[in-house]
Parts: structure tokens; sequence; C-alpha cells
């Protein structure tokens, strides 16, 4: 099974799509034995126009789904007519749980990311239908998925062996790797600094940062490195200490644990509270979210070393601050630890359920399985052919240094019409991913040389991350409770031994001991229950 749950890079992308061809067949419609739809892979999908009511997860970068470009050329092909209930991004939990709980369903919720204890709680009550039938019948673009993406069928099955909800699929290569630091490369050579490779040479970096005056103003305003709540120091420190997956869970010899208690942990929290002490890391970033960040790193003047964060844009002003930054490997720390915290799971649950409301259900399923096909999600997510994206030319290298197979042609950014902005099913394997032709100094090209040079060797072993996992109502209820009180004191004890508002070796054996009182044994016994059912 663990075999089954690594992920596949180097999946092969079919090229229908980029030859211009549409994965389903155009063909005068034989309808099926329903009289539903017409035949499993055919266009359109019902032979008479056909309407379907769907409550829509909102997003932002949406004009309007009605009357959205890729939602009338969805409406063009598949005879499918969408009535839509779009609920606002701010509200849009709320808005589903009222609905549930009201029983005005739509035929479909989509975008939601329905949590799998949610999908079993309403696919036991027949709220949600299964579709393992509609899969095995019509899943022409859905079973295809399954066979590439060899993880992604095990995991949204339910404990009852049923699938009630539908994913989206994003395998982005860099992403699986996210715990990144990101240094002034402008800095290092101005000072005649080799990068760090280890916990001791990134310390040495920081303080000439903090000391040299690397921005060359003869002020000493620099700031050696910041983060902010969610995206700490500790992300990437951490690796150099103790092995750990993205949610600081480890699984070793079949069991689960997690890496907060270890003595590598530890260690870790001494060596940033030296950082802290020293004034090499930024006060405000254990209080300060992430326009926090980005205002410390769009000064006029350079004052940002070194920030923790997936990709460099995300807390940088521009295209040429980018450039200035490039990522530091992993650290190797006094122990000789130095690994890379992994999730390979490019899978989002719960993006496409049909509810018992649905008069014609084999339509709605036959939809997603379509929004599956390489056309769907190339016009979904970057727009139209040959004005957003096109096939790639002869000489195009792709990301990961192959032939290309498609070009960008335009970025769909900031507010648009054209697709749905990663909203709903779709398709995007990493190899599809990596196909893209490479543009030398763009964001996804430095990210796959970044990622693939410096961490890639370095990441921990697929089969100690805890994948994703399907509990049942009560453990799912309990769990939350848990995890909440443990995740929040963790966090605390952290920044208060970094910060130096507690002293670290006189409390640490407290915290262990708080730790076990609010039931840690039972929080990892549930995710041992589950895990082991997947086995």
């Amino acid at each position: 099974m663990k075999k089954k749950m690594s992920i596949v890079l180097s999946a092969a992308v079919s090229l229908s799509l980029l030859l211009g061809a549409c994965s389903q067949k155009e063909e005068k419609p034989e309808v099926s034995s329903s009289e539903n739809v017409t035949e499993a892979g055919s266009l359109p999908i019902t032979p008479d126009k056909t309407t379907l009511r769907v409550l829509m997860y909102g997003n932002s970068l949406v004009e309007n789904f009605a009357t959205n470009e890729y939602t009338k050329w969805l409406e063009e092909k598949t005879n499918i007519q969408i009535e839509w209930e779009v609920a606002p991004e701010k509200s849009a939990q709320e808005k589903l749980n009222i609905t549930l709980a009201g029983g005005d369903y739509p035929d479909v919720i989509m975008g939601f990311s329905i949590s799998p204890v949610q999908m079993s709680l309403y696919g036991k009550d027949g709220v949600f239908i299964p579709l393992n039938d509609l899969i095995e019948k019509y899943g022409v673009e859905t079973k295809k998925m399954f066979n590439t993406v060899t993880y992604a069928k095990e995991t949204i099955t339910a404990p009852d062996g049923n699938i009630y909800g539908l994913p989206q699929i994003n395998e982005c290569y860099h992403c699986t790797m996210s715990q990144k630091m990101w240094i002034n490369q402008d800095w290092l050579t101005k000072l005649g600094l080799q990068m760090p490779e280890t916990t001791d040479e990134f310390y040495e970096v920081l303080k000439a940062f903090k000391e040299k005056d690397p921005n060359g103003n003869g002020k000493k305003d620099e700031i050696p490195m910041a983060g902010y709540v969610s995206s700490g120091p500790e992300k990437f420190l951490m690796s150099a200490f103790v092995e750990k997956d993205m949610n600081d869970m480890i699984i070793n010899n079949g069991k689960i644990d997690v890496a907060f208690t270890q003595p590598g942990w530890k260690d870790g929290l001494s060596y940033m509270r030296k950082l802290y002490a020293e004034g090499l890391i930024a006060p405000e970033t254990f209080t300060q979210d992430l326009n926090g960040l980005k205002k410390m790193s769009g000064n006029s003047e350079v004052i940002l070393g070194s920030a923790p964060s997936n990709y460099s844009g995300s807390f940088l002003p521009s295209a040429d601050r980018i450039k200035d930054y490039v990522a530091v490997p992993p650290q190797e720390g006094p122990s000789g630890m130095k690994s890379v915290s992994l999730n390979p799971f490019g899978l989002t649950q719960g993006a496409y359920v049909i509810t018992n409301k649905a008069k014609n259900p084999e339509a709605a399923f036959r939809l997603a399985d379509f929004m599956y096909s390489e056309e769907a999600t190339m016009r979904a997510i970057f727009g139209r052919p040959d004005q957003e994206w096109a096939t790639a030319g002869t000489s195009d290298v792709s990301i990961a240094g192959e032939p290309a197979k498609w070009i960008r042609l335009e970025n769909l950014s900031g507010l648009q019409n054209l697709g749905w902005s990663q909203t709903g099913p779709s398709v995007r394997t990493s190899a599809f991913r990596l196909s893209e032709a490479a543009a030398p100094g763009t964001q996804e090209t430095i990210l796959y040389q970044e990622t693939k040079q410096k961490y890639e060797p370095y990441k921990i072993d697929a089969d100690k991350v805890v994948p994703p996992l399907f509990f049942t109502k009560d453990q799912s209820e309990e769990l939350a409770g848990l995890s909440k009180t443990i995740t929040d004191y963790k966090n605390e004890f952290l920044a208060r031994a970094v910060t130096g508002d507690i002293d670290l070796e006189k409390e640490w054996d407290g915290y262990l001991k708080t730790l076990d009182g609010m039931n840690l044994k039972r929080y990892l016994q549930i995710y041992q229950e589950a895990y082991d059912a997947k086995q």
C-alpha cells in the first residue's frame, strides 16, 4: 500500500490536448440505456439541454461564473446549462453548513474542499450519493486520473468503500518540498560570503548581515531574518535537527509520532533562541501576518536578508527584487541531520459532490468527468488556446529540461473572466505542469531549479509522511478538540522559548508533561487507527 501512496512525479502526459484534439468523442451521440445521457465518452453529454443547480465556492479572481468563458465553453460542449449559486469566499463555509442543515440541496456542490469526515457523514445519511457505479460506467477521464495519480482512488475512498466526492489534482513539484528559506544573494556577494551549508554557517551569515551593512546605507537597519505567524523559521530550520513531514509528524516503522516532542526539536528551539537573542530574527516574526513581512521587504531600501516561504514572490514586491533572492539549501545540524520535509500528495478532497436532489446524476457526474480532460483543465486554469496558451514549438524546452508540450502566452492574473482560477475539478499531474515551456527567470522555472538541485536530494522518504486519512465521525469530533489544544500549545511554547519568555532548559520537561496531559497519546492513537485501517 505504501508504494501505492508514493507520488508519481514522472507520469507520462497525454498529448491529445496539445495536438488540438478533445479527449471526448464529438460524434453523433448515442443515447445510453438510461436515456439521461449519451454514451460514455461522447459529446454532448445529454441529447437535450439539461440544467444543473450548482452551489459553487466563490473565487475573488473570477468575475462571474455565469458569464465566464470557460463556463460558456463547457455548456456548449456538454449541452448542460448551469444554474449558479455562488457562495462568497468569506462566508462560504457558513453557506455550506446552512445548505446541508436546511435540506434544500443543489444538484452539485463544487469547489468547497469538503472534508473526508463530512463526506462520510453525509454519504452515510444519503445526502451525498456514492459515485462508484457512475465511475465504473461513465468515468472515462476519472479512470485515467486514477491510473496516473496512483494514490488518488485510495485516498478518496471512504471507510465504507464508497467514493462520495471527486478531488482536484494539482501535483505541484516545488510545493512537495515547500518549506524553503530565501536569502539575499546580493548581500552574500557584497560581503564575500559563501552560501551556508550548516546551521553554524547560517548563524555566521545572519550575524554578518546584522553587523556589516550589506545594503551600504551606513545604518544598522538590516533585518537578518524575518517570517510571519504561519510561516516561521522553524518550518525550514527544524529539519536540521529532526525528521518531520509538513505537519510536524513522522512515521517510523509503521508507527505515527510527532516531531515536536523529540530531543532534536528541543535542540532546534535552542538554536533559534540563540539567533533571536542576538537580534538575528525579527521580533515581529511571531506576531505579524504576511502583510507585515511584505512591508519589511517592500521598502525602497533593501533591509531584509532572509525569510522562510514556499516561494520568494509571496513576500517580495517585484521581479527585480525577486532576482536578488535564492533558496538556502537544507542545513546540516550539529548531529549531522540534514533533511527536507515532504508532502507528496497533490490532491484536494471533496472538490465535487452530487447530492440526492440531482434529477440527472449521470449528467452531473459526466460533467465532472469531462472537466478532468486535458482540454477542459487547460481552459479552466490557463484560458483559451492560442490566446493565453498554445502548443509548444519543436525547439521549446520544458521547465524540467525536456521537450516542452505547451507554452504560456499570457498569465491569467488578477480579476478575470476567462477561467475558473483553480476552482472545481481538474487534473494537473507533476509531469504535466513541468511540461510547460521554461521561461528563464520566471517563478515556476526558478522554483523547479531550486527545488530539484537543492532540496530533492535530502527529502525524507515518502513512506515517513502521514498520508491523507479518513476519520470516523467520532474520531473526527474527538480529534478536532485535541488537535487545536495541542497545536496551539506547541506553537505558543515555541514562540515563548525562542523569544526567551521562558527558560527552555527548565521548562522542557514540563512542556512534555503538559502535552501528555492534553492527551497527546490519544491524539496519536486516533491517527494510528485511521492509518492502520488504510493498510
